[in-house]
């Protein structure tokens, strides 16, 4: 009998101990903050690279005004595919807009929008979507702009899978977002696409507020209208936030220089570059589309988000590649 009672107090006394262990250990270690992604390498290298940074007393610990992560958008963040979503904005703009300008059936890029030719909308390269952005981005107000954007989001579908765009963002980042943000992270977005084309609706889909987008943008100008301070938005380009112009963006909007930087195409090498090749070595990471079933498999042929040059990268520099099919156990947020 005594022995026995000896057995129940060892019980009891193991019982708390663990109790005490659950109540120490952080809440995000309790349970997987990546659930999402399948137990493989990108996996393992991601949290290996929080607790290397986040550990105090460690040679490789940053504090945590330090710990900035910067992300592209498209392809990285949400689809890209069968063409950028602001793309697809721009497409509806001019098509609501042609009624007044019946000029554009015979005038190029916008004759190619208006019979939905986007092989001759893609041999019309940069200089027509500059055209095409800034006749249907420009000529109102900020306010009116950030108005059309939300109003479009709320009705505009994905072609292909028949959903809102912000339905079409990927869960397993989703998922590393919030995994670094836990750990004291600060998360912002650098992309090519318009800076006031992201703002309106990031915090609510990305948990990442307005202030924390960097993208590009066309030039504005302050205006006294009926009375009222406005902000008019300039047929002019201000800046492209593209290539070697991200980390020029970063500096410009950020200040610090990120440690962990995630993309996925050529668009993003200069990003990655600056990120992880400075005096203090960071994190990079690609996001490798191989998945046509469940999204769409593409890299150095195509026309939108090419990964080329930084997936060649990528093995010289030791940056980790995602290969979606493999290492994502779902694309897109269940509903």
């Amino acid at each position: 009998m005594f022995k026995a009672h000896l057995a129940k107090i060892g019980c009891a006394a193991a019982l708390g101990i663990a109790a005490i262990l659950l109540v120490a250990v952080p809440a995000w270690a309790q349970n997987d903050p990546l659930p999402s992604w399948n137990d493989t390498a990108p996996k393992a290298a991601i949290v290996a690279f929080v607790e290397k940074v986040t550990k105090e007393g460690s040679t490789d610990f940053v504090a945590e005004p330090e710990r900035i992560a910067v992300f592209d958008n498209d392809g990285t963040l949400w689809t890209e595919h069968p063409m950028y979503v602001q793309l697809a904005f721009v497409i509806d703009r001019v098509k609501a807009e042609a009624a007044s300008h019946p000029e554009w059936k015979d005038t190029q890029p916008f004759k190619a929008v208006l019979e939905s030719d986007m092989k001759t909308l893609a041999a019309l390269g940069e200089k027509g979507l500059v055209e095409l952005l800034m006749t249907t981005h420009a000529g109102m107000t900020a306010e009116e702009f950030q108005t059309i954007v939300t109003d479009w989001m709320a009705t505009a579908r994905d072609p292909r899978f028949k959903k809102p765009y912000t339905e079409l963002v990927y869960q397993p980042m989703l998922e590393l977002l919030a995994y670094l943000r836990a750990n004291g992270f600060k998360t912002f977005i650098v992309s090519g696409g318009g800076i006031e084309f992201m703002r309106p609706w990031t915090e609510k889909v990305y948990g990442v507020p307005p202030e924390q987008v960097v993208g590009s943008s066309i030039k504005t100008q302050f205006e006294m209208k009926d009375g009222s301070p406005t902000l008019m938005r300039l047929p002019q380009v201000n800046f492209i936030d593209d290539k070697a112009g991200k980390p020029v963006g970063i500096n410009q909007h950020i200040g610090r220089r990120p440690i962990a930087a995630f993309g996925n195409s050529d668009g993003d090498l200069e990003m990655l570059q600056w990120t992880t090749l400075g005096e203090k070595p960071g994190f990079g990471l690609i996001v490798h589309h191989t998945d046509a079933e469940r999204e769409y498999a593409y890299d150095r042929n195509t026309e939108f988000g090419r990964l080329d040059t930084a997936l060649d990268a990528a093995a010289v520099n030791q940056w980790t590649v995602v290969d979606m099919k493999a290492d994502w156990k779902q694309i897109f947020p269940a509903k």
